[in-house]
């Protein structure tokens, strides 16, 4: 059986039950484990599954996001983990733009004491924060409003961001693999794909929960990124194919670097 028809059968298999171990896949396939690794790592570039411990199975499709305020108490541990990280990424004297999202969030309580840098951000819960309490300068990009996630989308916010001269981006996203970042919000796109252009170092913030979903537009590939600051949750054979595409991957602070 040639590899498409392998692949094929697996996502049949997979429209039957929602999981199923690579194990049974061998045995079905009467294959190697290496063959069936590869196989799943093809569908998964492809975006149409995901690995999960000791298997697979189908991507999630994701249709609308959640507010603001009910992604506020989702993954705060590893959000928060994230946002030291990112803090952790930024020189003295930097212009830092920082995405719309509650993770985003974290990373401005991580720099509101630094007086010396310039932060830009399209979301309205971050820019209030760093107003009562931060000490940085402060632009917000305007923009059509967005209610439900606080922030501001679309064409003028991706103008606004062609302007800039930004020297680091946190990206945030509701769902990624390893084809990119997507997003059920169409207006979300333009603005991704400005901040890729005018950033000299991108990042995706993302805690790993995240990975392996799908949604209707694509907004970036991943590979105009510079890094995926995320908690350790990934799956290591993720990580490495990221590795392998030239991304860093942060997961934990003692991984840093000067």
């Amino acid at each position: 059986m040639i590899p498409a028809e392998r692949q094929r059968t697996i996502l049949s298999l997979l429209s039957h039950q929602e999981v199923i171990s690579i194990s049974e896949l061998v045995e079905h396939l009467n294959v190697s484990h290496m063959t069936i690794r590869r196989d799943i790592m093809k569908l998964e570039s492809s975006g149409k599954v995901i690995s999960v411990s000791g298997g697979v199975q189908l991507a999630q499709a994701i249709h609308s996001e959640l507010s603001h305020d009910a992604k506020v108490e989702q993954q705060a541990s590893e959000k928060a983990l994230i946002g030291k990280i990112a803090a952790s990424l930024i020189e003295p004297d930097a212009t830092v733009y920082l995405d719309a999202g509650t993770t985003s969030l974290e990373i401005a309580h991580q720099i509101a004491s630094r007086d010396d840098l310039l932060v830009i951000t399209n979301d309205f819960s971050v820019a209030g924060y760093l107003m009562n309490y931060g000490q940085c300068e402060i632009y917000h990009t305007g923009g059509k409003i967005d209610r439900e996630n606080h922030s501001s989308v679309g064409g003028k916010v991706a103008e606004f961001l062609s302007g800039m001269n930004i020297d680091v981006a946190f990206v945030s996203t509701s769902s990624w693999n390893l084809k990119g970042l997507s997003t059920p919000n169409e207006g979300k796109v333009a603005v991704k794909q400005a901040i890729a252009k005018a950033a000299q170092t991108s990042y995706l913030i993302s805690d790993s929960t995240k990975y392996g979903r799908i949604a209707s537009f694509h907004a970036l590939d991943l590979d105009k990124l510079d890094g995926i600051i995320t908690d350790p949750h990934l799956p290591d054979w993720v990580e490495q194919e990221i590795t392998d595409k030239g991304l860093n991957v942060y997961t934990r602070l003692h991984r840093m670097s000067s």
